[in-house]
């Protein structure tokens, strides 16, 4: 069957290995609760939701993939959509690749979701998702930017920084996840680019290494990443808000 005949099949991929430390100390980030459920369990929803995603693998921490399969397991997920769970590397990138290896070969085309951004709205996830199958290698989706940015010359933590650029705000955006591929392009950077330290953390980035044009669709202001302690306030309000109005 040619590439052109191949239906199409999407699967979601989320890391889920690293620890959080921004967040303080105690569970792992993808493990903390918002509402009363682990963020990792919102996040592998929020793939789910989306009727083109039928399948999520789930990249845990390499010494708790039992764990997060428990985990999984305990909450009602839904049944059209299978939940894979795979122990994950080093770095990120190590873990997105373990992802991939994971999946099955009639997969056409990959979600990376970060587990810290569990709010994301399935219409997010399904433009995604056209956008690749309408033919582009690579897609993220992304919001303009509200402040205006300067580049600095970075010095010491909590030291003044001298200013080097203004970017014109018009043409940057805040990227989102979940980020879309076609599944072959997205396996050729991750075997091409090489990666020091802590791994990439964006996989299109990765991709426009390798030349290939990276396009953005609008992103949502509910898909906000959850890094700090305000954040999770912020993600408890929004999920209170969709409970009390959507039957979340």
């Amino acid at each position: 069957m040619s590439d052109e005949s191949r239906p199409h099949r999407t699967a979601a991929v989320i890391p889920a290995a690293g620890r959080g430390v921004r967040l303080g100390p105690g569970a792992p980030k993808a493990l903390r609760a918002i509402g009363g459920t682990p963020m990792l369990i919102h996040a592998i929803r929020a793939m789910a939701r989306s009727r083109a995603v039928s399948l999520v693998v789930v990249v845990a921490p390499s010494d708790g993939a039992a764990e997060v399969r428990r985990l999984v397991d305990e909450h009602t997920l839904p049944d059209r959509t299978e939940i894979l769970v795979v122990p994950g590397g080093e770095t990120r990138q190590d873990s997105v690749r373990a992802g991939l290896a994971a999946l099955p070969a009639d997969i056409t085309s990959v979600l990376i979701h970060d587990a810290a951004r569990p709010l994301v709205p399935v219409d997010t996830v399904d433009s995604v998702v056209e956008a690749v199958r309408d033919g582009s290698p690579a897609v993220v989706p992304a919001l303009p930017l509200a402040d205006t940015v300067k580049e600095v010359e970075p010095g010491e933590p909590g030291e003044a920084e001298p200013v080097v650029a203004t970017p014109e705000r018009a043409r940057l955006r805040a990227v989102q996840t979940p980020q879309g591929f076609d599944l072959a392009t997205l396996v050729r950077a991750h075997e091409a680019i090489a990666v020091n330290g802590e791994g990439a953390t964006d996989d299109a980035g990765m991709v426009e290494q390798l030349g290939i044009t990276v396009m953005v669709v609008p992103g949502h202001e509910e898909a906000f990443k959850v890094t700090r302690p305000l954040d999770l306030v912020l993600a408890e309000a929004v999920l209170a808000r969709r409970r009390a109005t959507d039957a979340y």
